[in-house]
């Protein structure tokens, strides 16, 4: 399984429900990695996507305790028992854990592949993603060029579990 986020310098990834920034070519890798493939996500990262509507052209599966939460064109589970059924039903390299930070830290554990946006800024925020550079189970096995988006420098990061 993946996961896919943009990190600043602290691991941070938002400040109330919001990204802490949106770059428009992190955006265009987003959608190319994850366009035809299995999105999971929690239900406040579902709120803060346009019109708070599941992402066209991908499988969405939304983590949301409460069991009356439905949506429109999407699967919705209510725990990590359902939607380990629910993925079964799918490759595991084509599914992408997409956010917020309490569904990344259940399932990075199941996940091999973690596609970073590694922004160079630190930013206020209240959510964050666990630390991949201290955590010894991961390694780089892909590092972009440095790109620039205005006076941001940011760069795309692949790490990959360690035996795999």
């Amino acid at each position: 399984m993946n996961i896919i986020v943009n990190v600043d310098n602290n691991w941070a990834i938002g400040n109330k429900n919001r990204l802490l920034v949106s770059i428009p070519n992190d955006m265009k890798h987003f959608r190319e990695e994850t366009t035809g493939k299995v999105v999971v996500l929690g239900r406040k990262t579902l709120e803060t996507f346009p019109q708070g509507q599941p992402l066209k052209n991908r499988t969405n599966i939304i983590l949301s305790r409460d069991k009356s939460f439905q949506v429109r064109g999407a699967s919705v589970v209510h725990s990590l028992e359902d939607l380990t059924e629910e993925l079964k039903r799918y490759r595991d390299e084509d599914i992408y854990v997409v956010g917020g930070e309490s569904v990344y830290r259940m399932l990075l554990p199941y996940c091999n592949v973690a596609h970073v946006t590694k922004t160079d800024h630190e930013y206020e925020a209240d959510a964050y993603f666990p630390n991949l550079d201290s955590d010894g189970q991961w390694e780089v096995v892909a590092d972009s060029d440095e790109q620039t988006y205005f006076d941001i420098p940011y760069r795309f990061l692949k790490y990959e579990r360690k035996g795999m």
